[in-house]
């Protein structure tokens, strides 16, 4: 299994478990996390363990997470590669709401430049509207917004989030796209052909799951296999996902120490054949 990929017409070379910390924020993405310290060093420990790859918005919390990246890891060493999402802002009682208006992009943009502590962002996702998943409408304004503000020199790549496979070709069209971040587990595998079609293309595909976490599908198959590897039901769905596609990269969040190493330690497991056939089959 690589542990690295490097998206087509990127020179980001991503170790594939990176970190998503949409949990550094409060409840339900909401306000500051009950433990700070906590939370400042899960991602201290995470970068010391190989990870290159923060996943994140100014959207969660708001700014909440982006400015306890900056606490915990500025000045960033190099290597790491930090990718946001805009799209979307938060409503006072903290619901979702789409913004993606050229002037909300930009806005977005200079908000995560200025609580990352950064003068330009490595990868930024369009997180696309529908709050229940891709809902088709049409991108081309809001990329040829992002457009303008990669040639302005604010972003270096841009990426796609909540999206279908008509969405990713009409963003191709318009402008390069190096990622794509969609919801996929081995409970939820509507991305199958596109997570093949973007690894022939030399896109990376990076799965996420509703509520920011991970709860991996209870079945004989997952409980066998993990107890033949003697790791745990996540880390063997994990080590699916990085088995599945090449192209693959996970984010498993989490605000304990002893649980992002062992969403790490999910890299080194290698599941035979069969195993990967009775998961896959799910």
């Amino acid at each position: 299994m690589s542990k690295q990929f490097s998206p087509a017409n990127c020179d980001i070379a991503f170790n594939r478990i990176g970190y998503g910390a949409m949990q550094l924020a409060g409840p339900h993405v909401w306000g500051p996390p009950k433990d700070r310290a906590a939370a400042v060093a899960v991602l201290r420990e995470a970068v010391e363990l190989g990870v290159n790859h923060i996943d994140t918005s100014d959207f969660y919390g708001p700014h909440v997470t982006n400015q306890i990246i900056r606490e915990a890891l500025h000045p960033y060493r190099d290597g790491l590669t930090i990718v946001t999402k805009i799209g979307f802002l938060r409503g006072e009682d903290a619901s979702w709401h789409p913004a993606a208006s050229p002037q909300q992009l930009r806005d977005a943009v200079h908000d995560n430049l200025r609580n990352l502590g950064l003068d330009a962002l490595d990868v930024v996702n369009l997180r696309a509207p529908g709050l229940e998943g891709p809902d088709g409408s049409s991108l081309g304004e809001s990329l040829a917004a992002m457009v303008r503000l990669k040639d302005e020199g604010l972003i270096r790549h841009i990426g796609l989030s909540n999206v279908d496979a008509q969405q990713v070709a009409e963003a191709q069209r318009i402008t390069d796209i190096v990622c794509v971040q969609n919801h996929y587990n081995l409970a939820h595998r509507g991305d199958d052909a596109l997570i093949d079609t973007l690894a022939a293309q030399g896109i990376a595909y990076v799965p996420f799951f509703p509520l920011g976490g991970f709860s991996p599908l209870q079945s004989d198959a997952l409980t066998q296999a993990a107890a033949t590897l003697q790791a745990t039901p996540m880390q063997v769905a994990l080590a699916w996902l990085l088995q599945r596609s090449p192209n693959m990269l996970v984010i498993p969040g989490t605000l304990s120490v002893a649980h992002l190493r062992e969403n790490i330690a999910a890299g080194a497991l290698q599941l035979a054949p069969t195993t990967l056939a009775a998961l896959s089959a799910l």
